[in-house]
């Protein structure tokens, strides 16, 4: 592409770089300078302009981005018709973003005249919300840089996995000085958490915080129609071999991963029974606002595996903004119960 400050007559069939005013004429970026708009221009007195001029084997700016953004889109993403070099991304289905960081990385690192940007992966994201953008800077880049790029960003680069598990069953441990109501606003919040996932509590039950009487209670419920369990413990676990984590095991479960680098959420438990996730939710899961359980628990609402290597991948970002719920700040003594 050439670009440059040329005298008007040269810049006919050329695009305007920047908006010129003339007077009362106005002519915008990126406009493409006709003879007319030529004629109009040195009329006013405008002697030389700055046009940019695609060469042979250059792409346009739409063009660019409309191809681009068609191969980042995966399932359930939908790509907005180009403007001004730019093509946006919208969910199509609330779930859960899925992001190749390596490929999105990978485009970015290929030239400064391609871009793309998009939301945190393993965001929670709602029909018709934007999720990405390509955004091509000059008004043309070369055709065989789009192919390269192409080429690194791959198919399918972002995508939203829909939410597919609806029915989750509840435990909560009870200690004597837990009150109910407790329990029944914690029920509450989790219900509330739920609904974007479109997914609701189908049964809650309440034992003593014991290992044989919660295990003995999670085995009778692994066959149950919940997709998903979640223990609230009336204490916070402290060890693998505490309450939760031991009764999972004595159940016939397993304890997949005990901990998360999130704060606050670092005692959240996963596990799982007769093939369903089993979640020992951390205390600051009582309060509505989001910690680490929250991103557990759409992801496994979504269906998507979390592993230990994903929840240790977590510590980037993983410091949240404090939480009212907490009885005493971080920096002045923690209480488990709230991690």
């Amino acid at each position: 592409m050439k670009f440059g400050a040329v005298p008007v007559d040269e810049a006919i069939g050329a695009l305007a770089a920047h908006s010129v005013r003339a007077g009362e004429m106005v002519v915008k970026k990126g406009t493409l300078v006709s003879p007319d708009i030529a004629r109009q221009l040195k009329k006013a007195g405008v002697e030389t302009i700055i046009s940019a001029r695609l060469e042979p084997g250059d792409m346009g700016e739409d063009e660019a981005a409309a191809r681009l953004a068609q191969a980042l889109a995966g399932e359930n993403v939908r790509v907005e018709a180009p403007f001004t070099g730019r093509s946006n991304l919208y969910a199509k289905t609330s779930g859960v973003l899925v992001v190749d960081a390596d490929a999105i990385d990978g485009f970015n690192a290929i030239d400064e005249a391609m871009t793309t940007a998009t939301l945190l992966a393993y965001k929670p994201v709602v029909a018709g919300e934007m999720v990405g953008t390509v955004k091509i800077i000059p008004y043309a880049i070369p055709e065989a840089l789009v192919q390269k790029g192409l080429s690194r960003i791959g198919r399918d680069a972002l995508r939203v996995a829909p939410y597919g598990r609806r029915s989750v069953g509840v435990i909560s441990t009870m200690l004597p000085g837990l009150k109910p109501g407790v329990v029944d606003k914690t029920v509450a919040v989790l219900a509330k958490r739920l609904q974007p996932a479109n997914a609701s509590i189908v049964w809650e039950r309440r034992v003593p915080h014991d290992t044989a009487a919660l295990a003995q209670e999670l085995a009778a419920r692994a066959s149950s129609d919940a997709q998903l369990i979640i223990v609230f413990g009336a204490s916070a676990i402290a060890d693998r071999r505490d309450v939760i984590p031991s009764a999972i095991e004595s159940a016939g479960g397993r304890v997949e991963h005990f901990g998360m680098p999130v704060d606050p959420g670092n005692l959240l438990l996963l596990g799982s029974i007769a093939g369903k996730p089993v979640i020992g939710a951390p205390g600051c899961a009582r309060s509505p606002r989001e910690n680490g359980f929250d991103w557990i628990l759409h992801r496994l609402l979504a269906d998507l595996p979390v592993t230990r290597a994903d929840i240790m991948s977590l510590g980037v970002g993983g410091l949240l903004m404090e939480i009212v719920s907490r009885p005493q700040p971080r920096g002045g003594g923690e209480s488990e119960d709230e991690e």
